[in-house]
């Protein structure tokens, strides 16, 4: 009978400690819950809905096994809790479910990420050469003639330094959970932002972002509308039509992009003027080989324009932009493990091909170089090349744009009840005639600020040393010191604070003297 009765209290006071444990567990997975480290989209927040469900009732299975095996009934609210806590501190199922979890969450994980397609390594590499390879490197032949052999180290040192920030931002969306293990808290840009500015602004990180994202997204529309009218003035320089005109024509055919919905109907164009765009490539610099015995290399200088080549660190910097979309890409891969692997080898190829394009280019036309090294060409191939260039600038004009009417629409028109302005969309998800009005403005707006500032490689500087240096250099290099700090070896704080002091220089030199340079060309009203 003793013993019966000392069973009976050990138990007890077993399963209220239980309890205990329990509830404080739930408590600290809640905490970094409302902390912003389990931000999940709508998508994935239903997912997981289900595979709370089947957890729960496990779990509820076992506490009746429990209750009927012992006839005690004080750990079903402890169970719950414990629940409740796991699965949101590793919802995405990125890392190995812990060893007391394995059986329960496997098939909630399965069925979380059953919905979400993946891409492979060679779909993400292909992603990341279409952004870092696109229609901007025709402005570095330009970069070369105001800086020389410094110029060409600066297309290698960009590629290094971009891809070193790509992967600390990813390591910025880990964290380890209490087995050690590497699990997936963040999900965006946005997301490390509000982390790193957290408790006392947490969502000014965000913000700041946000912003610099859609300037720089804008800015990019702004160009292809600045070097479509180029592109056709320099084809057709006989017909009575000025750049402002020509991007005014371009203008009237992207306004159906206002109509958007989605990007399906343009990806099946995004192959074909990709590949457009590398034969181009290839044409130029072959006919540029073919007149390799008048290169000047008397003219590359070991010195470089004090004024003009901030410039050029910010067309460099420019043509390297990949780390907005970084995240959502890393997060869609069927591998993430071989994520640095695909950033080596992109960026090792696009250093290769843009040395070779901006050196040769630079070489065959010397101090004759202009903005955009198409308009350098014979006008026999000019208006060839230059008519493909026009329609690969068309295609990849929605691309840009539909990203920053989402950034936009987010912000300020369906931020869950804390937006600024109303809901654009209706009933069914139409949206609203003074949303699609909204959305025409931006069209025109890019037109607008093509019309007064039609200066490529001017308008490319002073994105690149903006935003460009922003989201490629110092905040990658800030979030990865402030998250990552406890963790950092000395090398890694001496990398991040260089690229963030370099960075920090090289933005500030570029947007001055881009600025210096803009003025300069209206005071002396040059067009081209």
């Amino acid at each position: 009978m003793a013993h019966l009765i000392r069973h009976k209290i050990g138990n007890k006071l077993t399963n209220a400690a239980n309890t205990v444990s329990n509830k404080s567990q739930a408590k600290v997975s809640g905490v970094f819950a409302r902390l912003g480290f389990q931000a999940a989209t709508d998508e994935e927040g239903l997912g997981f809905v289900d595979c709370d469900d089947l957890d729960f009732d496990y779990r509820q299975g076992m506490q009746m096994d429990i209750m009927q095996g012992d006839e005690e009934g004080g750990d079903m609210d402890g169970g719950d809790e414990l629940m409740v806590g796991d699965s949101h501190y590793q919802r995405d199922g990125t890392g190995p479910p812990s060893s007391s979890s394995l059986k329960n969450t496997g098939a909630c994980n399965e069925l979380a990420l059953e919905d979400k397609p993946k891409i492979t390594t060679w779909d993400a590499g292909w992603n990341v050469t279409n952004a870092i390879q696109g229609m901007f490197v025709l402005g570095l032949p330009y970069a070369i003639l105001h800086g020389g052999y410094l110029g060409l180290f600066l297309i290698i040192f960009a590629a290094v330094v971009c891809c070193y920030t790509g992967k600390i931002l990813i390591a910025c969306l880990y964290e380890e959970n209490e087995d050690g293990i590497l699990v997936r808290v963040r999900d965006s840009y946005v997301d490390i932002a509000n982390a790193c500015c957290q408790p006392r602004f947490p969502s000014l990180g965000g913000h700041i972002v946000n912003v610099a994202q859609i300037i720089e997204l804008v800015m990019t529309c702004i160009l292809y509308v600045v070097v479509s009218g180029n592109l056709m003035v320099n084809s057709f320089p006989n017909l009575p039509v000025s750049q402002k005109a020509w991007s005014v024509v371009a203008t009237a055919a992207l306004l159906p992009c206002a109509f958007l919905k989605s990007l399906k109907a343009v990806s099946k164009f995004s192959l074909l003027c990709t590949i457009a765009h590398f034969v181009i490539n290839i044409l130029v610099i072959a006919y540029c080989l073919s007149r390799a015995r008048d290169w000047a290399w008397d003219k590359v200088k070991f010195y470089i324009d004090v004024k003009k080549f901030p410039i050029s660190i910010g067309i460099i910097v420019f043509s390297y932009t990949s780390q907005i979309f970084l995240p959502s890409l890393e997060g869609n891969m069927q591998r993430p493990s071989e994520f640095h692997c695909m950033m080596d080898w992109t960026h090792i190829g696009a250093c290769v091909l843009k040395g070779l394009f901006a050196l040769v280019a630079y070489l065959t036309w010397a101090d004759a170089t202009k903005e955009v090294i198409t308009d350098n060409l014979p006008s026999t191939i000019r208006a060839v090349v230059n008519l493909f260039l026009v329609a690969k600038a068309l295609l990849s004009y929605p691309l840009p744009f539909f990203a920053a009417v989402e950034v936009l629409e987010k912000s300020f028109f369906q931020d869950g009840g804390r937006a600024i302005f109303p809901d654009c969309y209706g009933p069914g998800g139409r949206i609203k005639s003074w949303g699609l009005g909204l959305r025409c403005l931006l069209v025109v707006f890019t037109l607008i600020m093509a019309i007064f500032v039609p200066h490529f490689a001017l308008l490319m500087g002073l994105t690149g040393s903006l935003t460009g240096a922003g989201l490629c250099f110092l905040l990658p290099a800030l979030f990865h010191l402030k998250l990552m700090w406890r963790k950092l070896l000395w090398h890694h704080v001496f990398f991040d604070v260089a690229i963030f002091v370099i960075g920090g220089i090289c933005s500030i030199s570029g947007f001055i003297h881009s600025v210096e340079g803009l003025i300069e060309a209206f005071k002396y009203g040059v067009e081209e």
